[in-house]
């Protein structure tokens, strides 16, 4: 009998049975590859961050104008977002840059300084973080110096795009920073981008000292690091205010900075 049975092994029904665990190993190597490409894009989501859509936030603006008196509105609805989560206290966005559009937070008193350096808008866990200043600056904006921190994501997102301004010709065709507070719209020039340490800014300078902020000023017109773009004939004074786009680089022990010159202000109707 086990003669006969071997003799005869290779039967089309042997042979179904044969196919048949094969089609059931391919499709179960292919679910589990599926399995796996859906946890890499979880994972890279996670960890290297996406671009938030935040236009839900933002006004239509109206070309027509009926009065010059009449306030301009403010181009994002701070009423709708603030409600969400009144932690935002500005917005940011470089035109030119389309990536670089986000809100601005500021941790609330109960709240870690720096809560949104791993934190979203919602509170949720995000190695991305959010764009977001600290409680040493003032959330209007009328300190001589803010710094405004994000990370420098892979895929660009958050401030991932600065180390563009590295490049001469980039430096050249971007010279704007718009913030957005509630009730103005402030419009900062573009005057250097440079490599610096990892000092931290606020805790290193006084900058309602006038020699200290001098100091600081005057790094940022005339950077001592080799990696440095610098508007031709660009100055400041105490007088002036500016803005300190800080993202860390791949040396742990710099930090590239981006710094804007207060150079118009503008009141809105909301």
């Amino acid at each position: 009998m086990s003669e006969y049975t071997s003799k005869h092994s290779n039967t089309p029904e042997g042979e179904n049975k044969t196919f048949n665990k094969k089609i059931i190993y391919y499709i179960a190597i292919a679910v589990a590859a599926a399995l796996l490409l859906v946890s890499i894009i979880m994972l890279c989501i996670k960890f290297f961050g996406g671009k938030e859509d935040f236009g839900d936030y933002k006004n239509p603006i109206s070309t027509n104008s009926t009065a010059s008196t009449v306030l301009p509105a403010n181009p994002i609805n701070f009423a709708e977002i603030q409600d969400k989560n009144p932690d935002v206290c500005a917005w940011i966005q470089i035109p030119g840059i389309d990536i670089i559009d986000y809100p601005i937070l500021q941790s609330s008193v109960e709240a870690d300084d720096n809560y949104y350096l791993d934190h979203d808008i919602n509170g949720n866990s995000k190695r991305a973080g959010s764009i977001y200043i600290q409680k040493l600056n003032h959330d209007d904006f009328a300190d001589p110096n803010t710094l405004i921190y994000g990370h420098n994501m892979l895929n660009g997102t958050m401030f991932g795009q600065l180390k563009k301004f590295r490049n001469r010709a980039f430096f050249e065709e971007h010279r704007t920073i718009f913030v957005y507070t509630p009730g103005q719209i402030l419009e900062y020039e573009i005057i250097s981008a440079f490599v610096y340490d990892d000092r931290h800014i606020l805790n290193s300078f006084n900058f309602n000292v006038e020699n200290e902020c001098q100091e600081f000023f005057d790094e940022c017109v005339n950077p001592s690091s080799f990696t440095h773009q610098v508007l031709e004939g660009a100055s400041l004074t105490t007088d002036d205010k500016i803005i300190t786009l800080s993202t860390c680089t791949s040396n742990d022990s710099e930090r590239y900075l981006v710094v804007g010159k207060l150079i118009k202000t503008t009141k809105t109707a909301n």
